[in-house]
């Protein structure tokens, strides 16, 4: 009778016997060792080529087979699962030596699975164990920072930066050299700064990578931005916005025409809820364009530009060429200059809805951004229709999260509020690194422009004024929002005053 297996767990797999077992080898044959037991290697398989690859590797192990029959795509899934976990940038770092440093690969052949690059050169495998890791610890950023007398790598977590590793400087240039190959840039070329982009497989992930490199006096700084091309794009319910907000904005993008302006620093997920924004108001009857910079993920049905600037391709020029495509909406990727936020006023005033987002701290600051750079009051006022501002805070932890005894500004920030809270903390487990943390959300303030805003626009009201106005009108600010989701345990006091502005404080709560 045959043993079946429908789904593999980490307590049925030894990890230290998959070293033994190349990659793809297990991939090729459909093939997962699981554990050794009483002189028995146990391992999942599908069909025959699995099962004649088992008794061979059995009879190496000097060992009997035991088979587990399974599906394929299980099979395909844990074999990517349970090699990702292997070799970290620590434990590759211990095979580096000087006499290595010369045998940094020339090419690299796409789009082959890293995972399966064990025997390659040191520095190689040193890249791909951190590219590995960085995609395991779910970070958006891998930083190579050179410094005087050392080399330091860090990881961007949950918008955090981390150091995990810091490589002996001799390494430093066949490092970033390897960097540089496999995103096809000038390798003899250290004055200047460089951007590329890197394609590859992770463990079965189709990984993209967005290479930027800046000389300092130290050496290259590098920065390697991941993006999960296969985790495609989320839509608004995932947010983290209430449903009262995600109603309001909804009706935002319901509108034919108008400006609905995303604000945030770099980083707070503004482009993530452009194209969230974008997935919810597609449809085969709307001709949807966007142009940015760079492109992050494809959306389907929808026409995308990227800015190439030393091609004359800028976010102005870009837009007036579609204008001409018959657009019903229009995404900038960011109102930068005087020109852009011209276009897109006409554009909105001519019957087409317009996206874009600015870099301002709150929405009431937005408004006040766009008559900075030399918009006309009135054009501000008949064009905008919405602004939504926002941040990422900090998830807890499941696993590890519980009620902690809070501190004199922890206090006083939940002071007020009555009814029931969960206010808890993670304190730190295996699960979330030790953070307390695992993921993020955004916390969110929607300022939508009434006929009261629209008089202040034209009267060139400055933003505390426009932000005071609305909050007495009802509008909820990032700090209540931020609130909202500490009382219902989902984020800590102290990740939402982190990441929101304290001088507004007395308007905000």
């Amino acid at each position: 009778m045959r043993e079946e297996i429908k789904r593999i767990t980490d307590e049925e797999v030894e990890l230290s016997l998959l070293m033994n077992v190349p990659l793809g080898f297990a991939k090729g044959n459909l093939l997962l060792p699981l554990r050794r037991t009483n002189g028995d290697l146990v391992a999942a398989v599908a069909g025959e080529k699995g099962l004649f690859a088992l008794l061979e590797l059995a009879r190496q192990m000097s060992l009997n087979p035991k088979p587990l029959w399974g599906d394929a795509a299980v099979i395909t899934e844990a074999v990517n699962r349970y090699y990702g976990q292997l070799g970290s940038a620590e434990e590759v770092m211990g095979d580096i030596r000087e006499e290595d440093l010369s045998s940094v690969a020339t090419e690299f052949e796409r789009p082959k699975d890293i995972l399966e690059l064990t025997e390659e050169a040191p520095i190689i495998r040193l890249l791909n164990a951190l590219l590995r890791q960085a995609l395991k610890e779910r970070a958006s950023d891998i930083h190579i920072e050179p410094f005087e007398k050392e080399l330091e790598v860090r990881l961007r977590v949950d918008g955090v930066l981390r150091k995990i590793l810091s490589p002996p400087k001799i390494i430093q240039d066949a490092l970033i050299s390897r960097v540089k190959i496999m995103a096809n840039l000038d390798i003899a070329e250290r004055r200047l700064p460089q951007d590329g982009r890197i394609r590859l497989l992770i463990g079965g992930k189709d990984i993209d990578v967005r290479v930027s490199l800046i000389p300092t006096i130290h050496g290259e700084r590098v920065v390697l931005r991941i993006l999960d091309r296969r985790g495609g794009v989320i839509g608004l319910e995932s947010l983290g916005m209430d449903s009262q907000m995600r109603t309001g904005f909804e009706e935002l993008l319901s509108r034919h025409n108008g400006i609905i302006l995303v604000t945030g620093p770099t980083g707070s997920g503004k482009t993530t809820t452009l194209y969230a924004a974008l997935n919810r108001i597609h449809t085969s009857e709307k001709n949807i364009i966007t142009i940015e910079d760079p492109v992050e993920y494809e959306l389907k049905g929808i026409g995308q530009i990227q800015i190439n600037p030393r091609a004359g391709l800028t976010f102005a020029s870009g837009l007036r060429s579609i204008l001409r495509q018959d657009p019903d909406v229009i995404m900038v990727g960011e109102i930068r200059d005087l020109e852009t936020a011209q276009i897109a006023t006409q554009a909105s005033l001519t019957g087409h809805l317009v996206l874009s987002t600015l870099h301002t701290n709150d929405a009431a600051s937005a408004i006040a951004r766009l008559l900075d750079i030399g918009v006309e009051p009135f054009l501000v006022a008949s064009s905008l229709v919405g602004v939504l501002a926002q941040r990422l805070v900090r998830l807890n932890c499941p696993s590890c999260s519980e009620p902690f005894q809070l501190g004199a500004s922890e206090s006083a920030f939940i002071s007020g509020h009555s009814g029931k809270a969960n206010v808890v903390k993670g304190k730190g487990c295996p699960k979330c690194g030790g953070t307390g943390y695992i993921g993020r959300a955004g916390i969110f303030e929607l300022l939508a422009i009434d006929s009261g805003t629209r008089r202040l626009i034209t009267e060139r009201a400055d933003a505390k004024s426009i932000l005071e106005a609305a909050v007495s009108r009802g509008m909820t600010t990032l700090r209540e929002d931020g609130l909202r989701k500490v009382l219902h345990g989902e984020t800590t006091p102290e990740e939402v005053l982190r990441v929101t502005q304290k001088e507004n404080a007395g308007v905000q709560i």
